[in-house]
């Protein structure tokens, strides 16, 4: 056990996806970025730390859980829809174990998907009983995670200030969508793509926010210059807190070139049954359309920088898990040993990811981490975990510094978001966030249900279209056609609701169609725009 204890490691995940709901249609390939999530990242962290908890391994982590996520995980439509997503993958994996008998490797893969499709199935209807917050909480509740929030919809807060009432909306419902799940307040928030503002700092205040996750250079060239780099938290002049991610341990671990996914011995996330296999045969179960698509099904290991993949062998991708968590443990066993000569209080190195790194595009990665937290729990070593609430607590002495406007996209400013590509819906959104205020101006406490109910959509839809989502994807070249018309349908629906609010014409059938389909955040009331 650890005794010599010299610093802190503090592990982030931030788990989010954009809210992609579609009561009117079975076949929307957008739905399947959830169901993917579940599969593949979800629930094997939850294994992972169900494992931990077990074995009275006593870890750390902190995961954001963003409002789409939760209001979608919370979804009883998209509850069945996952369940048949599962349903047709143990199908299409059964078909796979007889159609691979000719390969006793390919068949004892296809056999280790069946499994895994048919384990996920068992644990997400009788073990979680499809509730995927609860076995979050859970651990929560026994204090080795901490979950923090996000904005609304994860709006772009350095863009979106310029109507500053959009981003203390954005903060506002982030807030309390975690108290609907969580029964608390959250006391961190994940900044939408790390996007840090000072303006921000007052509104988060106001809605008891804590801390804040920046990137690095957000805190390397905050005013004046902190003393002890990102290895140590700043507060800002408002008394908002700023932790920035370190340098050195994200690239071992985000780096496809030099970073621990890109082994050899690790899942090739690019060759998948949906592209390899016979067209007729895998029509079943790709897009509706016929466009082949991920089925999950992957059989190759990366090999090297060749066309020619040999099969995946879990033993060896586990070898190499091992190997690499050691490795980990080592780098910030000597980072802390040589960080604490020079400071007077514990550094702490934040490790901030994405969440879908661990299991979707980093298959062995939740695993990674289980190994990892065992190491550095049963072996001896110079720091322990903790989350930033608790290193807070400890060491509540802070240099104030105001963090640098930054976020963690290319190049660390906002130019994934505003670019040419994609700055005509700018000043759409910035139109939509006056004319809400506008509305809540007009229109203040309103009585009549019809108009009430009309206006909290006229957020909802607002919100919607503010999601940082969309413009990353337009950006990436990725279903840049289902971004674009989620946009200009959110900001359409938008201003029709507000013409027929103005005019006091309200088509109630209209409002009750987009209700169905935009059915996030219930308790909304749009005077947080007042």
């Amino acid at each position: 056990m650890n005794n010599n204890i010299k610093g802190y490691v503090s592990f982030i995940l931030h788990a989010h996806l954009p809210f992609v709901h579609h009561p009117e249609s079975d076949d929307y390939l957008e739905e399947e970025w959830l169901f993917e999530a579940i599969s593949e990242t979800y629930i094997p962290l939850l294994i992972n730390f169900k494992k931990l908890e077990e074995e009275k391994v006593d870890f750390r982590i902190t995961m954001s859980l963003t409002p789409p996520l939760l209001s979608m995980l919370d979804s009883k439509l998209l509850q069945r829809k996952y369940i048949n997503y599962l349903k047709k993958h143990i199908e299409l994996c059964k078909k796979e174990v007889k159609r691979t008998i000719y390969d006793s490797r390919l068949n004892e893969l296809s056999k280790y998907y069946l499994n895994r499709y048919s384990n996920d199935l068992h644990l997400f209807k009788d073990v979680y009983e499809c509730n995927l917050i609860n076995a979050f909480k859970h651990f929560q509740d026994i204090g080795v995670l901490e979950i923090i929030t996000c904005g609304a919809t994860h709006g772009y807060f350095p863009i979106l200030y310029l109507n500053e009432k959009t981003v203390r909306a954005q903060i506002a419902v982030g807030v309390q969508t975690y108290e609907k799940y969580f029964g608390k307040k959250p006391r961190g928030i994940w900044l939408p793509e790390c996007g840090y503002i000072p303006e921000a700092d007052k509104y988060l205040k106001e809605f008891g926010i804590e801390y804040v996750i920046t990137e690095s250079h957000g805190i390397l060239y905050a005013n004046p210059t902190p003393i002890y780099g990102t290895y140590a938290p700043i507060v800002s002049p408002e008394g908002v807190i700023a932790f920035g991610r370190d340098i050195e341990s994200s690239r071992q671990v985000w780096s496809s070139i030099n970073g621990y996914p890109g082994d050899f011995n690790y899942r090739e996330f690019y060759r998948d049954i949906g592209y390899d296999a016979d067209y007729d045969y895998i029509k079943p179960y790709i897009a509706h359309d016929g466009v082949r698509v991920n089925t999950g099904i992957k059989y190759y290991r990366i090999t090297g920088k060749t066309e020619y993949k040999d099969y995946y062998n879990i033993q060896w991708a586990h070898d190499s898990a091992e190997k690499q968590a050691g490795h980990f443990f080592d780098s910030r066993q000597k980072q802390i040993e040589n960080l604490s000569n020079y400071m007077d209080t514990p550094p702490i190195i934040l490790c901030p990811y994405d969440a879908e790194l661990y299991g979707h595009w980093w298959y062995e990665g939740p695993y990674w981490l289980y190994i990892l937290f065992k190491k550095i729990y049963y072996d001896n070593c110079n720091y322990k975990l903790i989350t930033p609430s608790e290193y807070i607590d400890k060491f509540p002495n802070m240099q104030i510094s105001t963090p640098c406007r930054s976020s963690w996209g290319a190049n660390g400013y906002s130019r994934v978001w505003l670019n040419e590509t994609n700055d005509y819906v700018h000043r759409h959104l910035h139109v939509a966030g006056d004319r809400m205020v506008e509305l809540a101006h007009l229109f203040p406490n309103e009585k009549k249900k019809i108009k009430k109910q009309a206006l909290n959509q006229c957020a909802r839809e607002l919100l919607l279209a503010q999601s940082s989502d969309w413009l990353f994807i337009i950006t990436n070249g990725t279903m840049v056609d289902y971004a674009k018309k989620r946009i200009k349908e959110h900001i359409g629906r938008f201003t029709k609701l507000y013409n027929q609010i103005k005019n006091d014409e309200i088509d109630e059938t209209f409002l009750k169609e987009i209700s169905q389909k935009d059915k996030i955040f219930p308790d909304i009331d749009y005077m947080i725009y007042y």
